[in-house]
């Protein structure tokens, strides 16, 4: 009989914001397999029987493709096995957890999902950065600065998220960040503030602030993994805790 899928968020980076049921899972689990971004420590919550495998992509290709984890999944997934597939953040979100779903679901695999705390909202609150700000900021857009190289063109138009929304997130932006503020700098102005906070929620964690016009003269600059904000409510926030 077919075994089981686990998608489970493990949250942006400090294993002390897994949720109760991602311990859980974890410790049911037959095998783990993790992301590149997921710390060790949070491994300790899986059973002592567990395999744990390593299915990271690593920057600039290399790693496991994503067909390769698809049919890892399956392959565990025809022995019986409770398998566990653990993401930074939250499985759903830029981390291609419907995919695997899909291939789940064909296998005839049951599914779970255990929601993450998701890095594009939990890095910038866990610093005190809120995205929406009653005097500031009434909405805010997420995006990725990292799209499938698959693709024809790129189908986020960073100029018009920021035109719509008042604070922008982008994840995955570092290697893009001068491109995105340029869109940025004509849908608000080269004066829009911008945050960077880099490997948020960890002991290395860094943050870095300034304005657009800082970023296009070359004077901010963002290294992965970064969660990148623009917006008023970054001003307000580099004001309030002297930043």
């Amino acid at each position: 009989m077919p075994g089981k899928l686990v998608l489970i968020g493990a949250g942006p980076g400090d294993p002390k914001l897994l949720t109760l049921r991602a311990v859980e899972a974890l410790r049911e689990a037959d095998v783990v397999l993790k992301d590149r971004l997921v710390p060790d420590a949070v491994l300790e919550e899986a059973g002592c029987e567990a395999e744990v495998v390593d299915v990271g992509k690593k920057p600039g290709g290399g790693g496991w493709t994503q067909e390769e984890i698809n049919e890892k999944i399956v392959e565990e997934g025809s022995k019986g096995r409770t398998v566990a597939r653990l993401k930074s953040g939250d499985p759903l979100v830029f981390g291609r957890g419907a995919e695997e779903i899909e291939v789940a679901l064909e296998a005839g695999m049951e599914v779970e999902v255990v929601p993450g705390v998701t890095s594009a909202i939990g890095v910038p609150s866990s610093v005190g950065l809120p995205l929406t700000h009653r005097r500031y900021a009434s909405s805010f857009a997420v995006a990725t600065g990292h799209e499938d190289p698959s693709k024809p063109e790129s189908r986020v138009d960073f100029k018009s998220l920021k035109e719509a929304a008042d604070t922008l997130v982008v994840l995955m932006g570092a290697g893009r960040f001068k491109e995105i503020a340029e869109d940025v700098a004509r849908a608000s102005g080269e004066d829009t503030p911008v945050a960077v906070i880099e490997r948020g929620t960890t002991e290395d964690e860094r943050i870095k602030v300034g304005t657009v016009r800082d970023v296009l003269e070359g004077d901010l600059e963002a290294d992965p993994p970064a969660i990148i904000v623009f917006g008023d409510v970054v001003g307000w926030w580099r004001e309030v805790f002297g930043l």
